[in-house]
């Protein structure tokens, strides 16, 4: 199985959900929701992690989360793990829970922590359960419209500040906020079968390309293809390097040595991860052998030619770097 991207860094937010194996129910009775909360409320302690939203769902669960140590696996291995041994325990079963490893989405807080907290929260209501939010006991919902001091484990203080300064005026924007529907956006991106590993503007996407590509490459993990430098800032960089136009790099001439487009076709497929198809239709290459004769070739001259080689991986380093600066 292809291993999920992970990408974690001190203050991240995070949506991240898990399902029932098989589409199994993990929570059975009020005592597996009880169960559940106080787990959270210990990694909270146990692992300085923030939990700004949460709904629990018969068979799977919503978390929005902020990590100031960037150890997100980490929480969600004690939770996820923790909570299992729990539930057979409580239930006198034993055997995996989860139907497979917890999804996460690094989000853009500036962009979209509010949307989220609103599709969290409103989760019952799309489902059928309850005709009212506050009438759903297992989502944090509550804890936003409430003062009692029980939930001062819920980090709340800083998506109600995003609506207004004035705590008065917080809880009255919020409730107006959660009984609108959701954005389009938003639902668009949970009615996905594969949900995005990412959340966010065209700067925070390119931030974090910059800053995690280089770490996060891997052919088991085939998402963090969403990191790469897309294929107009490749071309964009040969181009600048080799002083040509981009339509140099869309054309070969028989006879005729055509570094910058080889160079380009290469790093497009070792960076991007693209499939010879892919490829052909960005080049205007007619057969995926000659594609495949490119990436052969630029990879044999690179072993031969030193100086080639030491220039093409310099391109490459840049790339990486223009993204961190971006």
């Amino acid at each position: 199985m292809a291993r999920p991207l992970r990408i974690e860094y001190p203050d991240a937010w995070y949506h991240v959900m898990n399902r029932g194996r098989r589409a199994e129910h993990i929570f059975i009775e009020e005592r597996d929701c009880k169960a559940f909360l106080d787990l959270l409320k210990e990694a909270v302690e146990l692992w300085n992690v923030r939990i700004a939203a949460y709904c629990l769902m018969v068979n799977h669960y919503h978390l929005l989360v902020q990590t100031p140590n960037g150890n997100l696996s980490r929480v969600m291995r004690h939770i996820n793990g923790v909570y299992t041994q729990r539930f057979n325990r409580l239930h006198r079963c034993n055997g995996q829970l989860f139907g497979g490893r917890y999804k996460s989405i690094v989000v853009d807080a500036d962009k979209y922590l509010l949307q989220l907290v609103r599709y969290i929260h409103r989760n019952p209501l799309r489902a059928g359960i309850v005709d009212r939010l506050d009438s759903y006991k297992w989502s944090s919902h509550k804890g936003y419209i409430s003062r009692g001091k029980k939930w001062d484990w819920l980090h709340k203080g800083f998506v109600l500040s995003m609506l207004s300064e004035s705590p008065r005026q917080q809880y009255r924007l919020y409730s107006e906020f959660v009984a609108q529907e959701d954005s389009e956006e938003i639902s668009r991106v949970f009615e996905k079968k594969k949900l995005p590993s990412i959340l966010g503007s065209d700067e925070f996407v390119d931030w974090l390309k910059g800053h995690f590509f280089e770490e996060k490459k891997h052919r088991e993990v085939p998402a963090s293809k969403v990191l790469a430098p897309d294929g107009d800032k490749i071309k964009q960089v040969i181009c600048r390097i080799y002083g040509v136009r981009e339509q140099e790099l869309l054309k070969a001439r028989r006879g005729v040595l055509n570094e910058p487009r080889n160079v380009a076709i290469y790093l497009t497929r070792q960076l991007r991860g693209e499939n010879l198809a892919e490829i052909c239709r960005e080049y205007g290459l007619s057969k995926y052998s000659s594609a495949s004769s490119v990436i052969e070739r630029v990879g044999i001259r690179m072993s031969t030619d030193r100086q080639f080689g030491k220039r093409v991986e310099e391109i490459s380093q840049l790339l990486s770097k223009s993204q961190a600066e971006t």
